[in-house]
């Protein structure tokens, strides 16, 4: 019975995000980011402790928070007009209310502040559900409203600012990739300068490399950086097919995770010079404190029989070890083959 609920609203939070990328009207762009904020809440809260219950209930308040701000500015600017295609941003002030709503939404920096704090309560397939898929509806928005200024210019300057700087001192891996998440944010807004093609490769490889990291977090239920660094004592090929997913999603090359990066530099290097060096330092940080870890887990070797009897009872299947090499090994083809293409 628990299985078939939590299907139906799995089933309930998909059809929300396909409501709002599919409907012509703001109203039911509006309708399908309810219904994929009620849908999304049960799941949250299936386990019935504290945190799940606390993090439930925050994400709740600052989706209603960010809903009624975008459905008072959809009703204002309704005024002009009813359709997405002839809409006419007649105020200023409106269209950054509009764009304030849906980052809200999106939780890219400056208001990021309820994103470490929520993710830092749900499991790991929670955890993925709110970085990758709970994306897409108001990034599809965004693609909408987004007009090329100076407020767009300052969120994406902060995203990748604030994602880097705040991952630093964090032990948590929830926190860690909640702060890489708000990084990559702003180099998705990047890539609507260009095409939304380029934010689809980008968004596509993101939940890709995501999945693979997290997929082995939610085997053997690991939270921490002290249980990542005793995991990795008697797994080998294990661990290094890990570091490289998580150097690939600091953007590294020659990994898979440099691709969409080298398409939006490759792009924006002439047009804004300034942002992207910006923007690549940023990354530089990223990817520190993904080489710490990296780097911390190779050398440290600290035995914890309790632990490791845990993890002899869970044996690792091949189906994740060929996951985690083919993404590995998949982005240097890629890397290779676009070199000999250019």
């Amino acid at each position: 019975m628990f299985f078939i609920y939590k299907l139906i609203f799995k089933m309930m939070l998909f059809m929300g995000t396909f409501i709002t990328i599919s409907s012509y009207s703001w109203l039911g762009i509006w309708m399908g980011l309810e219904i994929n904020l009620l849908s999304f809440i049960p799941l949250i809260n299936m386990k019935n402790n504290q945190y799940s219950s606390e993090s439930s209930m925050k994400y709740f308040l600052i989706q209603a928070l960010a809903s009624s701000i975008l459905l008072f500015s959809i009703i204002m600017t309704m005024s002009q007009s009813k359709m997405i295609n002839e809409m006419f941003f007649f105020n200023k002030t409106l269209m950054m209310m509009m764009n304030s709503a849906i980052l809200l939404k999106l939780g890219a920096a400056p208001f990021h502040f309820w994103f470490p704090e929520i993710i830092e309560g749900l499991n790991w397939i929670n955890s993925l559900i709110l970085m990758t898929w709970q994306k897409i509806a108001p990034m599809m928005i965004l693609s909408y409203t987004m007009k090329l200024n100076n407020y767009i210019y300052m969120i994406i300057i902060l995203s990748t600012l604030i994602g880097s700087i705040g991952g630093l001192n964090q032990i948590s891996l929830r926190k860690i990739l909640a702060y890489s998440s708000i990084n990559h944010i702003g180099w998705m807004l990047t890539s609507f300068i260009m095409n939304e093609i380029t934010w689809i490769i980008y968004f596509m490889i993101y939940s890709f490399i995501s999945i693979s990291i997290i997929f082995i977090f939610n085997k053997f239920n690991i939270f921490m950086l002290n249980q990542l660094f005793m995991m990795m004592n008697n797994m080998y090929m294990i661990k290094y097919f890990m570091l490289m997913n998580l150097l690939s999603l600091g953007g590294l090359p020659p990994f898979l995770g440099f691709l969409p990066k080298w398409i939006i530099i490759q792009n924006l290097s002439l047009n804004n010079p300034m942002l992207i060096l910006f923007m690549i330092m940023m990354t530089l940080i990223t990817l520190f404190f993904y080489l710490r870890i990296s780097y911390s887990s190779i050398m440290i070797n600290n035995n914890e029989l309790n632990f490791l009897m845990i993890l002899k009872k869970n044996n690792y299947n091949n189906m994740t070890m060929n996951l985690l090499t083919f993404t590995s090994i998949f982005g240097m083809i890629l890397y290779t083959m676009f070199i000999n293409f250019y």
